[in-house]
């Protein structure tokens, strides 16, 4: 893989559904949950807090089922194209993570 992981050997995943353009959310992959996202075509993160896998959908049934992954310039941020299903991709409840506007 040609990928920059950080020295946690991370890499930021941004989530977009495919229909509406949406940013669903922001999690991390390393090495071995990229390749179980290609290879199974569902999301698969690490989880920073738990320090384990985690297969977007599994507990709350809103499947990630991935479309296309892209990689920016640097190499070094994910760009998970989805088709989300079930309620949304947020642990809320939410469509989507980003529902919350910061205000000045």
């Amino acid at each position: 893989m040609d990928l920059k992981f950080d020295e946690k050997g991370l890499i930021p995943a941004i989530v977009q559904d495919e229909k509406s353009g949406d940013v669903l959310m922001l999690a991390y992959m390393n090495e071995e949950s990229v390749r179980r996202t290609l290879e199974t075509g569902t999301t698969w993160f690490w989880s920073r807090s738990r320090s384990e896998f985690w297969n977007k959908g599994a507990t709350s049934g809103n499947f990630q089922k991935v479309k296309k992954v892209m990689y920016d310039c640097d190499s070094d941020a994910l760009l998970v194209i989805v088709e989300q299903s079930g309620e949304g991709a947020c642990h809320t409840g939410a469509w989507s993570c980003f529902f919350r506007e910061l205000k000045g």
